[in-house]
């Protein structure tokens, strides 16, 4: 889906880069932009390029993480914060902004992600809110401890954490040793 963004539209650093962040720190489409009251849009002073490191607010409740931020995410970041400074009404706030300067509306996030999957050849709908989950059975599938996840996610009560480990064929692999 990140390749197929890149082929999309003019702006297809930004697109990339918000599924890779909403996939790799199972971000909400609310998380990553919006506008109105129940979303917390990914701001620049957020991302801290010296530390190489992302502070997340999740939303429901959730518990606030700093997360570390990788090489890949370090360049799309670098190259849409390149482009984004010489787009016009740009205010730099905001990470995911529209034309106007603000922040991106998560029905534009939604949209984003459909896009990208149908262009990537996915055959069934594809939502933003799909990325997350792909992350925790992603998280489950490479042996990660449920409360590692649980935090990663940022849930607060694990019970929303277990649905990905319920599945993960990997939980029972150490059990024995013949």
């Amino acid at each position: 889906m990140i390749a197929a963004a890149r082929q999309r539209g003019r702006y297809s650093n930004r697109d990339a880069l918000l599924i890779l962040l909403a996939y790799r720190y199972g971000l909400r489409a609310s998380e990553l932009a919006g506008s109105g009251k129940n979303t917390r849009p990914l701001r620049w002073d957020q991302i801290d390029f010296k530390a190489n490191t992302l502070h997340v607010n999740r939303l429901k409740n959730g518990s606030p993480s700093t997360h570390p931020i990788r090489g890949p995410e370090i360049r799309l970041l670098r190259a849409w914060q390149r482009e984004q400074a010489e787009l016009p009404k740009q205010a730099g706030n905001y990470v995911f902004t529209n034309e106007r300067g603000g922040p991106m509306t998560r029905i534009n996030a939604h949209h984003i992600v459909s896009g990208a999957a149908k262009a990537a050849g996915i055959e069934f709908p594809v939502h933003a809110h799909m990325l997350r989950h792909a992350t925790g059975f992603y998280l489950a599938n490479a042996g990660q401890d449920t409360r590692a996840i649980q935090l990663y996610l940022g849930h607060k009560n694990i019970q929303h954490t277990v649905r990905y480990t319920e599945l993960s064929p990997q939980r029972f692999k150490d059990f024995w040793k013949d």
